[in-house]
């Protein structure tokens, strides 16, 4: 545990194994509590802060400095962001971008999310690629005393992990709606979000916590969108008529979202319609297939992932945000895996043989991140086109 006698500081952080660090209260004031993980981006903090992926964890920046372009209305992933905190090296810059609407540490406030600034992110992150991650909690202390810090540590310790916890419930959409937002357009002012009106493909999105900017690409490619709710049935879905399906990323543990999302995906896969899977979306895809999924030791998350792709030998650099992942080793016949993880060989996609199905782990819209592999957007297009 951190000595405190030398130390003058407002909040804590308290990890499961009773390890403590301090630091200096930024954001909400209030209790945060989540499985604690890292991401090694260096830029595009409010879109990750803002994917719904993110929920159940609080978010480590191994980068230093954030904060610096402050925060504006357009750089979002979800309307409502749910991390549970964010945990800074530095002091939060303040803003230097002509974009900029408000100060970091009021958008937190706003949303609610409970942060710490001030100590050894290098620390920690080393802690947790040695010992995997854990859960965690933050809190402003007036007084941070020993006996304080014991029950944060409590507090932590009795938090259910991730490990078969469904979270796509809490983030999926209520009711069906359209979606029309395309990619930004750039001009003299700034720019602004294009709209679509009819488009040519009919693409019906599953969202188990989509993050936006993969339905602006998908409607940037002249699709017509509907989303639906993570729990929506076959026949919710075919209503629409779809000439393809489009499975998002989102939260949690797949073995869990799987048990009232597979009979719907089987019956999709048996439907014969291009299906395009991300992220979680993939891991249930994967599932549903008859693949198995574990938990990986601290995930991979940050926009500088080397992913090899099997098929053309080349690497992309992606952007990624995932902590369990697709046993390669349980892939059935006639599942062939397509991309891998230059980090640690994990499974990073897959297709299936003879039909217009694929997927990939990580995210291929880069908000943030490289567009190094937008090209699968394109594939889903082409897919829809065979297939009419």
């Amino acid at each position: 545990m951190s000595n405190l006698a030398s130390v003058s500081k407002n909040a804590a952080l308290a990890l499961a194994d009773g390890t403590v660090f301090l630091g200096k209260s930024i954001g909400a004031q209030s209790l945060a509590i989540g499985e604690i993980c890292f991401n090694t981006s260096m830029t595009g903090y409010q879109e990750i802060m803002s994917d719904p992926s993110y929920a159940g964890q609080i978010i480590t920046f191994t980068f230093p400095h954030v904060g610096n372009v402050g925060t504006n209305n357009f750089d979002l992933e979800s309307k409502k962001p749910v991390a549970s905190g964010v945990i800074l090296n530095s002091k939060i810059t303040s803003p230097s971008s002509w974009r900029s609407t408000m100060y970091l540490d009021a958008w937190l406030k706003n949303n609610n999310i409970v942060g710490i600034t001030g100590l050894d992110t290098r620390r920690l992150t080393r802690h947790l690629r040695r010992y995997s991650a854990q859960n965690g909690a933050i809190k402003c202390m007036a007084n941070i005393e020993q006996k304080n810090l014991q029950i944060l540590i409590d507090k932590a310790k009795s938090w259910p992990t991730l490990d078969g916890m469904d979270l796509a419930k809490q983030v999926t959409c209520k009711e069906s709606y359209v979606w029309r937002e395309a990619e930004w357009n750039f001009n003299k002012q700034g720019g602004s979000y294009s709209s679509i009106s009819t488009g040519k493909y009919k693409v019906v999105a599953i969202d188990f916590g989509a993050k936006s900017n993969m339905l602006r690409l998908l409607a940037s490619h002249n699709c017509n969108i509907t989303v639906v709710p993570a729990t929506a049935s076959i026949e919710n879905i075919l209503q629409h008529n779809p000439d393809g399906i489009f499975l998002s990323n989102g939260p949690g543990d797949p073995a869990a979202t799987i048990k009232y999302t597979e009979p719907t995906i089987k019956a999709l896969i048996d439907y014969g319609k291009p299906i395009f899977g991300i992220c979680l979306g993939h891991q249930l895809l994967s599932l549903a297939l008859g693949a198995k999924t574990k938990k990986m030791p601290f995930g991979h998350r940050g926009a500088n992932h080397p992913v090899k792709d099997l098929e053309t030998g080349k690497v992309e650099i992606t952007s990624q945000n995932h902590g369990f992942e697709v046993m390669r080793d349980s892939l059935p016949n006639g599942v062939t895996a397509t991309h891998i993880s230059l980090f640690d060989g994990s499974l990073e996609g897959l297709k299936v043989v003879g039909k217009p199905i694929f997927s990939v782990q990580y995210h291929p819209e880069a908000s943030p991140g490289p567009q190094d592999s937008a090209y699968l957007f394109n594939r889903f297009i082409g897919l829809m086109d065979s297939d009419n």
